[in-house]
């Protein structure tokens, strides 16, 4: 048990939007979650059907679950209710819910960023909701924990947001790189593209290829620069693998600069965090894979004069359903490792 560890009751959770590959995420989290109750699972295009028969994954843990249609009288008073929606559904139905249950944990995009201006461009609507936009709080616990306690709002980061964000973040605030011209390459895994069927996951599109996405206007760019604080050129690629994200960043050194620097103070940054290690040896995604963990290491290229930071996690644990349930266990003040694990599915 942690200090202020809350022992109270089991809370009450609720899942809108559980159908999808987030939300199964989720309830593999949550039936492993000593202080959680799942309570109601939604998913409008799936509803009827078991969780087990879609996700046999499930089967043991969720037997009997079976997805609802959406009704707000059935997650009202509930203590935590994630939102597994597109970005303009949770903006919309967030604020019918704030309030109303004790926390809402957000996975989509709808309050990540401060700056509403950029919704139009990087999402494609107009949000109307500052209020909300204001309170919610950017759950990612390593740099906003403080904040996280007590949310009644919390914005899930984006996949690579988090990768990027943890390998450059702190390199960034020590002064050691400078904040613009900074390149930022993640590979990802096809998971990352949701479940639907579409050109971009279907087998015969994926298998054995390596594609780049979302040139010169990837939608987490603006929300990388707003956590990172870094001007950042960013390029995505979809290779041929379940689940994993591994991000290469590269930055220009402000001054005199080392390897031995640059990982001294990655590990003074990690030295209290549960799930971010420093590594010796370059990150790799299988090592994390299932896992909320994320494995951070860094070089300087003295020929190049060049910064290289690299960050591996699983895309569908620490950067989405398990950072989410990592802010939401901050925010009821329960332990922050609960339900989750830093050691990855490998070999």
């Amino acid at each position: 048990m942690v200090a202020g560890q809350d022992t109270t009751a089991r809370r009450r959770v609720g899942i809108v939007g559980a159908s999808g590959y987030t939300g199964a995420e989720l309830l593999r989290l949550i039936a492993g979650h000593p202080d959680l109750e799942l309570v109601v699972a939604t998913g409008d295009s799936m509803a009827g059907r078991r969780a087990a028969d879609l996700y046999p994954s499930l089967a043991t843990g969720y037997p009997d679950l079976v997805f609802s249609e959406f009704d707000a009288a059935a997650v009202d008073g509930l203590d935590l209710v994630f939102l597994g929606l597109p970005h303009q559904a949770s903006m919309e139905l967030a604020p019918q819910l704030v309030g109303r249950v004790g926390c809402v944990v957000d996975l989509s995009a709808a309050f990540r960023l401060k700056d509403a201006t950029n919704y139009p461009t990087y999402y494609g609507f107009e949000h109307n909701e500052p209020e909300l936009l204001a309170q919610a709080v950017f759950g990612l616990p390593e740099l906003h924990r403080n904040e996280l306690v007590g949310a009644s709002l919390v914005a899930t980061p984006g996949c690579h947001v988090t990768a990027a964000t943890l390998a450059l973040q702190p390199l960034v605030a020590a002064g050691l790189i400078e904040s613009d011209g900074v390149i930022v390459n993640n590979v990802t895994g096809i998971t990352g593209a949701g479940r639907n069927p579409t050109e971009t996951n279907v087998f015969t599109n994926i298998d054995s290829n390596v594609v780049a996405y979302g040139l010169t206007h990837h939608r987490h760019t603006p929300e990388m620069e707003q956590e990172t604080g870094a001007q950042i050129t960013f390029t995505p690629h979809l290779v041929p693998m379940s689940r994993g994200i591994l991000a290469t960043c590269y930055a220009r050194p402000t001054g005199e600069c080392s390897t031995e620097q640059l990982l001294a103070t990655l590990r003074s940054g990690a030295a209290d965090e549960p799930f971010l290690s420093v590594l010796d040896g370059p990150p790799a995604t299988k090592s994390v894979l299932g896992s909320n963990a994320a494995h951070v290491t860094a070089r300087f290229d003295e020929r190049t004069n060049t910064v290289i930071a690299l960050c591996a996690i699983d895309n569908l644990t620490k950067g989405a359903s398990g950072g989410a349930l990592q802010a939401a266990n901050v925010a009821l003040g329960l332990d922050e490792t609960a339900g989750l694990t830093t050691i990855g599915l490998a070999p």
